[in-house]
């Protein structure tokens, strides 16, 4: 069977890839960019346009078709929406696309829609308020400046500890205040949950506490924590996306406090992988091949780290001029 992943230059996409790397299916590789890394660690690989340009779904949708694709797995944020609302056009041609609602993908792209979402579902999240008007005092501080929409994996997020930092984050964002918020800050270990969410219900849930550098996890340790498990999934009831979702928090005293959903896999699902709850290869085989997810996992660590792999100047070529490589 044949599953597409797209964006495969990416974190999320690399990881998806890797995940199903050791399985029976066929991957496909997708990205716009001719130098993205997993075009060249799939058979097969293809140039496509951008999520923004008018060409993306039936481009799509002629790839789809013409390699039998079975199952398209997105790796990027921006693709989740034209993905989303076309779905019923790539199930007319036999691809499933593993993707979330409208309204879920909406939630997941604007913190403080979703925040006051979860909140009234008694969700713990940081206490937050629009950036625009905030004149912080001595006490404000510190605190986290965010953007509030199409923020994932810390893009543009600053710790705010003091007037100087303040003012040096004013000058970076600019005129675009108005799509920014402020976060009340949660000092605490943060954790980064992965989930399986099929038929209306979730299917798993796993617990990683994570170090991070650059904003992306560096080392991560597989936990199991009760009280943690139990907020992501009141999560996951309240806003049933499909496929993986992502849950990224902070524990303090105890108490868990969700600052992101990712209704998407995420840039450590390899990670959960390697700890036995493969959510890639676990939805496709339920949706596939009609097999109940089922995992084991136990506490233990995941290191990371870059690897190299050389790709001959002819291939690149090849792939710029037919949009599309077969080995």
């Amino acid at each position: 069977m044949n599953i597409a992943v797209t964006a495969v230059g990416g974190g999320v996409g690399m990881n998806i890839i890797k995940s199903l790397e050791d399985s029976n299916y066929n991957i496909i590789g997708l990205d716009a960019d001719h130098l993205a890394a997993g075009l060249y660690l799939s058979k097969t690989a293809y140039l496509i346009p951008y999520a923004n340009t008018d060409n993306y779904i039936p481009k799509l949708l002629e790839i789809c078709k013409n390699e039998k694709i079975s199952l398209l797995f997105p790796g990027s944020d921006p693709e989740l929406m034209p993905l989303s609302l076309n779905r019923h056009l790539f199930d007319k041609i036999g691809t499933k696309v593993v993707v979330s609602r409208p309204e879920v993908i909406t939630l997941s792209d604007d913190i403080q829609l979703a925040f006051e979402h979860l909140m009234r579902s008694g969700v713990n999240v940081p206490i937050t308020f629009l950036a625009e008007k905030f004149n912080p005092s001595k006490e404000s501080y510190p605190f986290i400046l965010r953007q509030r929409v199409g923020g994932a994996r810390a893009k543009n997020k600053f710790l705010i500890k003091n007037s100087v930092k303040w003012e040096k984050a004013l000058k970076k964002i600019e005129s675009d205040i108005s799509n920014y918020i402020i976060m009340e800050y949660i000092e605490g270990d943060e954790y980064t949950c992965g989930s399986i969410n099929l038929n209306g219900s979730c299917e798993g849930v796993i617990v990683m506490r994570r170090i991070l550098k650059g904003g992306e996890t560096y080392k991560c340790f597989t936990i199991k924590n009760d009280v943690i498990e139990e907020e992501v999934r009141k999560i996951l009831e309240v806003i049933k996306p499909f496929g993986a979702c992502n849950v990224e928090l902070n524990l303090k005293d105890g108490k868990p406090y969700v600052f992101e959903v990712n209704a998407r896999c995420s840039g450590t699902t390899a990670a959960r992988a390697c700890s036995g709850f493969n959510e890639p290869k676990m939805i496709a085989d339920y949706l596939l091949k009609g097999i109940k997810p089922e995992y084991s996992f136990k506490e233990q660590t995941i290191l990371r780290y870059w690897k190299e792999f050389k790709v001959e100047n002819d291939l690149i070529d090849e792939l710029k001029q037919q949009q599309v490589i077969k080995r």
